[in-house]
C-alpha cells in the first residue's frame, strides 16, 4: 500500500481540526506542572487526561473524541525528547493501530513543541508505523478483514516534511519478508519459492542463477546436499541474485546470505510436534536477504549487491542424511553429522563459501539459526557475531539506531575446541548444546575466510505480539538494521 505523506501549515484554530477526523499528537513529555504548547483542543485534551489520574511525565495514550461536528478522533501520548528508536517505533504503532480500528483514509499528526531533528525521528516512526500495519500479510480463512483504507498522512508542526525515501524503501523490504515468511510450507516450497524469487528478480532488473542439485553436486557442496537428500521433490538449490548500479564503480561490493529452510522436521533427529509447529518459518533469513536486497535496490546504492539464498527443506525419509554421517563441503572441509536438525548451518557453509569465492567487500548472512539465541536473548533482540572486533559497538550501534536491537557474541578460537572430530575436519554441532549459537557462528566461520563477515542470528525474527512498529509475531527483523549497518555507519565505505 502506498501513503502519500504531505506537509501542512500548523493547526491554527479549531476549525482546522473540525476539518480532520483522525488526529495523532505526540507532545514533549515535561514534568505535570509544565504548560502544554498552545494548539485548539489543548485545554480539553488536559481535562480528559486529569480525569484519567494520568499525568504529562506518565506513559499513557489518551484516545478521545473531540466535542466537535464531526468528533475528530484524536490519540495522543507523551515522548521523551531524548526517546530510543526503539521507544518512537513502539509508541508511534500504538498510536496508529488506534487509529486504524476505525478504518480512515487520513489520519493528521501534530508535532508541536518539538525540535526539529526530534520532530523528523517521530514521524518517520509514525510512517514506518503505519507502513507496516497496512501491509497486506497472507489470508486464507473464508471471512478476510478488510484492508486499510489510510493512503495519505499529513504532518502539522514540522519545519520540513522529508519524502521518507529510505523508510519507504525499507517497510517494501521488511514487508515482502514478512509476508513471504507467513505463507504456509505447502505455498512456499522451493520450487515455488523460486518461481516468486525470478518474478522479482524480472521486476526490478536482477540477474539470477539458479545452481540445482546436478549443479552443486559438480560443486561439491556436499553439506548442502546433505540436507537437501532427504526431500522426494530435488528442487533444493542456491539462488544467486545480483544487483548492478549502473554507471558506477562496481568494485565494493556486498554479499546478503539467507537460510531458506522452507520446512524443518529436524529430519533424522525428528522434532517434537510443539517444536516443529511453525517450522515454515525457518526461511525467514532468506526472506530478510532478499527484503533488503529489494530495498538497497529501491534507495539505487552505488556498490554492488549480490544475494544468495540457499533454499531447501529438511525431512526425513530413506534418502534422509544421518547422525555420523562424514560430508565434504565445496571448500574442502570434511564435517562430521552430530544432529540432523543443525541443518542451518550445513547448507549456510556452502552458500557462504559460494560467496566467498566471489571476492565480496563484506558478507552478512541471516538465519533463524539456534534456539540457544533465543535463551540467551529472549524474542526481543537478535545476535549478531562478526570476525572484526572493532565493529562490535558499531553493530550496537546500528541496532539502537535502526531500533532493531542486536547484541553481540564473543566468538573466540578457543571455542573451536569443542567442535573437534576424531574423524573429521570439523563437528557439526556437539549434543550438549552448550552456547550452540557461539559454536554454529565458530563452525560458519570455517567458511568466510578472512573477509569482513557478520552472522545475523535471528532470535528475534518472531516475536509474540509484533516489535517496536511490527504488528504481527513475524517481524522481518533485519532490513532496518542493515542499512543502518551499511549506509548510515558506513562500513562499506570504510573496508
Amino acid at each position: 500500500m502506498k501513503i502519500n505523506i504531505k506537509q501542512k501549515v500548523n493547526l491554527k484554530n479549531k476549525k482546522d481540526v473540525d476539518s480532520t477526523g483522525h488526529l495523532i499528537i505526540v507532545l514533549p513529555m515535561t514534568s505535570g506542572t509544565r504548560r502544554w504548547p498552545s494548539f485548539p483542543y489543548a485545554d480539553t485534551l488536559r481535562q480528559r487526561l486529569a480525569r484519567t489520574g494520568k499525568k504529562t511525565g506518565d506513559e499513557y495514550i489518551l484516545s478521545t473524541d473531540l466535542p466537535n461536528p464531526d468528533g475528530t478522533y484524536v490519540t495522543l501520548a507523551h515522548l521523551k525528547q531524548d526517546a530510543s528508536c526503539y521507544e518512537r517505533l513502539t509508541l508511534a504503532r500504538r498510536l496508529v493501530n488506534l487509529q486504524l480500528e476505525r478504518n480512515p483514509r487520513t489520519i493528521a499528526c501534530l508535532l508541536p513543541a518539538f525540535d526539529r531533528d526530534s520532530g523528523r525521528r517521530i514521524a518517520e516512526a509514525i510512517v514506518a508505523a503505519a507502513l507496516a500495519s497496512t501491509a497486506a500479510m497472507p489470508d486464507y480463512s473464508s471471512t478476510k478483514k478488510p484492508q486499510p483504507r489510510l493512503n495519505t498522512i499529513h504532518f502539522y508542526g514540522l519545519e520540513d516534511t522529508p519524502a521518507f525515501t529510505r523508510t519507504i524503501a525499507e517497510a517494501e523490504g521488511n514487508n515482502l519478508a514478512r509476508h513471504l515468511t507467513s505463507l504456509p510450507p505447502n505455498e512456499l516450497t522451493p520450487a515455488n519459492y523460486r518461481q516468486r524469487i525470478n518474478a522479482l528478480a524480472r521486476e526490478h532488473g536482477w540477474q539470477m542463477q539458479f545452481l540445482d542439485i546436478k549443479a552443486l553436486k559438480r560443486k561439491q557442496a556436499g553439506a548442502f546436499l546433505a540436507v537437501a537428500q532427504g526431500s522426494a521433490e530435488q528442487d533444493a538449490g542456491i539462488v544467486h541474485l545480483t544487483y548492478k548500479p549502473k554507471g558506477r564503480d562496481q568494485q565494493t561490493s556486498l554479499s546478503l546470505v539467507g537460510k531458506g529452510i522452507c520446512y524443518d522436521t529436524g529430519g533424522m533427529n525428528l522434532k517434537p510436534a510443539k517444536h516443529m509447529h511453525g517450522m515454515h518459518e525457518d526461511m525467514e533469513g532468506s526472506a530478510v536477504a532478499l527484503g533488503t536486497l529489494l530495498a538497497l535496490t529501491r534507495l539505487q546504492v552505488p556498490f554492488r549487491v549480490d544475494c544468495w539464498l540457499a533454499l531447501a527443506q529438511n525431512h526425513i525419509g530413506p534418502g534422509a542424511y544421518k547422525q555420523n554421517d562424514v560430508v565434504t563441503a565445496c571448500n574442502g572441509t570434511t564435517i562430521e553429522i552430530m544432529h540432523t536438525d543443525a541443518e542451518g548451518r550445513m547448507v549456510l557453509a556452502d552458500t557462504l563459501s559460494l560467496a566467498t569465492a566471489e571476492k565480496s567487500t563484506m558478507i552478512i548472512d541471516y538465519a533463524t539459526l539456534t534456539g540457544s539465541c533465543i535463551y540467551a536473548l529472549s524474542t526481543r533482540y537478535s545476535g549478531v557475531f562478526t570476525n572484526l572486533d572493532d565493529w562490535i559497538p558499531v553493530l550496537i550501534a546500528a541496532g539502537r539506531d535502526s531500533g532493531e536491537r542486536v547484541w553481540p557474541f564473543p566468538i573466540d578460537r578457543d571455542f573451536d575446541k569443542a567442535l573437534e572430530s576424531t574423524i573429521a575436519d570439523i563437528k557439526q554441532c556437539t549434543l550438549e548444546g552448550d552456547a550452540d549459537h557461539i559454536l554454529a557462528a565458530r563452525f560458519l566461520s570455517r567458511f568466510i575466510d578472512d573477509t569482513p563477515w557478520v552472522h545475523v542470528d535471528l532470535s528475534a525474527g518472531n516475536h509474540k505480539g509484533g516489535l517496536a512498529h511490527i504488528p504481527t509475531d513475524i517481524t522481518g527483523f533485519g532490513v532496518r538494521f542493515t542499512l543502518d549497518l551499511v549506509l548510515d555507519k558506513q562500513v562499506m565505505t570504510s573496508l
